[in-house]
């Protein structure tokens, strides 16, 4: 066993497990994260969908099910419970708004991967499309089938957080 020491959410954090323990099962299990969920355990869901930050990149959607504790270790991970700015609670809105989730299994890992594409998105002051929608969510699978809602909450986010400035 080792110490690990991790940024979950903006706080230093420590887990004592082995460095090959999957950071979905540390998050849930060592560190009571548990909004981040477990769907397949082979990264073709993506329910077990986390934001990593490294030093000098943005934000990316991760799979946390066949991501190893060990590997993270010096990165910034963000959970859906880690959603916290303004901009980010208007992607969980939209989700409401839009009345996306039937079972809701698969929003956690939908909703931080619709995050990391508007983050991206602003970033290169790119207007968001159909085409980045589909290429962003193609592996979010949702056993509902709410496609055309989640891509309904997706253009909704992004028009209430360019109309509200909302960006840091």
């Amino acid at each position: 066993m080792t110490v690990f020491r991790l940024e979950v959410n903006g706080e230093a954090r420590s887990a004592d497990v082995e460095g090959d323990k999957p950071l979905l099962w540390v998050l849930r299990e060592d560190l009571g994260c548990t909004g981040t969920k477990y769907g397949c355990g082979i990264a073709m869901c993506g329910a077990c969908t986390v934001l990593i930050e490294d030093v000098h990149e943005p934000p990316r959607p991760v799979r946390s099910c066949v991501l190893r504790v060990r590997d993270v270790k010096d990165s910034k991970i963000k959970t859906i419970e880690g959603l916290s700015k303004p901009w980010e609670k208007a992607v969980q809105q939209a989700w409401i708004d839009e009345e996306v989730p039937q079972c809701g299994y698969c929003q956690s890992g939908q909703i931080m991967t619709t995050v990391a594409l508007i983050d991206g998105l602003q970033r290169q002051s790119k207007a968001v499309s159909d085409d980045d929608i589909n290429a962003a969510l193609a592996g979010n699978l949702c056993r509902c089938g709410t496609y055309v809602r989640i891509r309904a909450a997706v253009k909704k986010a992004w028009d209430e957080i360019r109309r509200s400035g909302s960006w840091p």
